[in-house]
């Protein structure tokens, strides 16, 4: 037989460990056993052990376990949830052990969850006991999804609903919201109900305010004290009653098109809100101040516009328009009343005095007169301009348009020393009148492409004095009129500008700041080619001197003798 020894409870302050031998020597030819019993004299007990908690979804807790042991003894915690091992490491998302010694094993819980509810239990082991304590938790959330929701009924505009409550998650339910989505919503919206507030001992409700003809499912959504629940999963689609349509046309409007036609446009009514299948649309005009309607069916319900045509129609004439609506239930009303008007008949006469006249070596300037008589058969909202190279066939010509009464306009953009040939015609929304007779013109020679040179600066008592070269005009380029002078802070985006008609200028500018300077002649062709710009660095001496990339730095200041100029200044953003 074995000796076994019982481990009686000592005091737990007590570390000795008493240790004693027996053997038991049985006959010779039986097996020999040894056996070595182990006494405690302080065993394992649970000082603090964990307790039943209530906790809300999202809290975070620690459950403890500490106890004390024999400290010669290795002791091992582990704890389980609803009867499985938790896996720290699986789990390390929500499952922590905490405590920091040997005697404390408790487990932090981060970020419950409901399915965090249930028993755990703290097991504490050593190499002679054993032993374990558990705590229920129970976790408060918000309610679950509520089931079978059902459609009892439907009409036109309202759906009696119908469901079972889902698990209040040990928080009572307190409301409903019912929700509806259509083939047309953009995910599922909240729809009035009555009651309006649904309590949550209520589980039926009406949803009113529905689209006729309309295919929808709902949903119900539970909430407590802690928060909204999960949706339940969506009723079956039913489509509601037929019903006369209600909303008309938005925008009715119209007007242009070719002679003898009256247009009429309108924003279609959406699908939504057509009320029932056969949809269409009753398109009703008369000449203003008229009494009697004529009415036409448009039988398509993604038609937007109707077009009468009658040779009898006066061109450009005020007609009274509504369009209204239908469908299998029958009409509906009918949209306010606007004025629209026929078409136009095209300008009958060409402008007259038609001038053009070179502005520079890419701009002409051309003027008309209106045309004398058009018999009021229509508008005129504008002017078109046609202009071609005369080495250029007409029908590729540069057309710009003007609005309303304005009689002359500028084409730009075009070959310097070329001859132009240039028309203009009225037009109006039924198309272009007859063109007048063309004219003739030639754009100037081009500017001066050479910029200017040997560009020497002076400074003196708060002056700036510029030289440069003459510039000479090539054969095919304008004369030289004269030069600008442009000048900035460096620090500024605005220019000024000085015209001279000599090849030196006196400028007087304070010496306190940087300045960038650039000259470039001009001409009857338009503004030359510029030269590079010249940086006059800020001078604390009353004296100084510079020069251009392209100039010799040889003269002195005793050589240059101030030359004041007749000059006119005028400033250019």
């Amino acid at each position: 037989s074995v000796l076994i020894q019982r481990v009686s409870d000592i005091s737990c302050k007590t570390t000795e460990v008493l240790k004693s031998e027996s053997d038991l020597l049985t006959d010779p030819n039986q097996l020999h056993v040894r056996q070595r019993s182990y006494y405690t004299q302080n065993p394992t007990r649970v000082m603090v052990s964990p307790f039943s908690m209530d906790v809300t979804v999202g809290e975070s807790i620690v459950l403890p376990c500490q106890v004390s042991h024999d400290h010669s003894l290795d002791i091992m915690f582990t704890w389980s949830f609803n009867g499985h091992l938790i896996d720290f490491e699986k789990d390390g998302d929500h499952f922590e052990r905490v405590g920091g010694q040997d005697s404390a094993g408790d487990l932090m819980i981060r970020s419950i969850q409901l399915k965090h509810a249930g028993k755990y239990v703290c097991m504490v082991q050593t190499s002679v006991d054993k032993l374990s304590a558990a705590a229920d938790l129970i976790v408060r959330g918000p309610p679950g999804p509520p089931e079978a929701v059902t459609i009892d009924e439907i009409t036109d505009t309202t759906a009696q609903l119908s469901w079972r409550p889902g698990a209040d998650n040990h928080s009572p339910i307190t409301m409903y919201v019912v929700q509806a989505r259509t083939p047309f919503s953009v995910g599922w919206q909240a729809v009035s109900t009555v009651p309006e507030i649904i309590d949550g001992r209520t589980f039926t409700a009406t949803v009113v305010g529905l689209n006729p003809w309309v295919e929808y499912e709902f949903r119900v959504v539970a909430a407590n004290l802690i928060g909204i629940g999960e949706p339940s999963r969506p009723s079956e689609k039913r489509r509601t009653e037929e019903a006369l349509p209600e909303v008309t046309p938005a925008n009715v409007s119209g007007g242009g098109g070719s002679k003898s036609e009256l247009v009429i446009t309108w924003e279609t009514v959406p699908e939504e809100l057509q009320n029932g299948g056969g949809f269409g649309y009753v398109v009703a005009f008369r000449p203003f101040g008229t009494v009697s309607w004529m009415q036409t069916v448009v039988a398509s319900p993604d038609a937007a516009r109707y077009v009468f045509r009658n040779e009898t129609l006066p061109p450009f004439s005020p007609y009274e328009v509504k369009v209204g609506v239908y469908n299998n239930k029958g009409e509906g009303s009918f949209s306010p009343v606007t004025v629209v008007y026929s078409a136009e008949e095209e300008p009958t006469r060409a402008p007259t005095t038609v001038l053009a006249r070179s502005l520079s070596a890419s701009d002409v300037e051309v003027s008309w007169a209106p045309p004398w008589e058009n018999q009021h058969k229509g508008r005129i909202q504008g002017y078109e301009v046609r202009c071609w190279r005369h080495d250029e066939k007409e029908e590729n010509a540069k057309r710009i348009r003007t609005v309303g009464n304005q009689t002359s306009t500028k084409v730009s953009n075009l070959r310097g020393n070329a001859l132009y040939h240039l028309a203009v015609r009225a037009y109006n929304t039924a198309g272009t009148g007859p063109s007048s007779a063309a004219v003739n013109v030639t754009t100037k020679k081009p500017p001066p492409s050479q910029p200017p040179g040997n560009i020497i600066w002076n400074s003196s008592d708060s002056k700036i004095i510029l030289n440069w070269d003459q510039v000479k005009a090539l054969d095919n380029e304008s004369e030289v009129r004269g030069y600008k002078v442009l000048y900035r802070w460096n620090r500024q985006s605005s220019t000024s500008v000085i015209e001279t008609n000599k090849t030196s200028v006196e400028l007087s500018l304070p010496f306190d700041e940087d300045y960038i300077i650039e000259i470039k002649p001009f001409s009857d062709g338009g503004d030359g080619s510029s030269s590079e710009q010249i940086r006059i660095p800020k001078i604390s001496n009353a004296y100084a001197r510079g020069s251009g990339s392209s100039t010799s730095n040889a003269c002195t200041l005793s050589a240059i003798s101030t030359i004041m100029i007749s000059l006119t200044a005028r400033s250019s953003l």
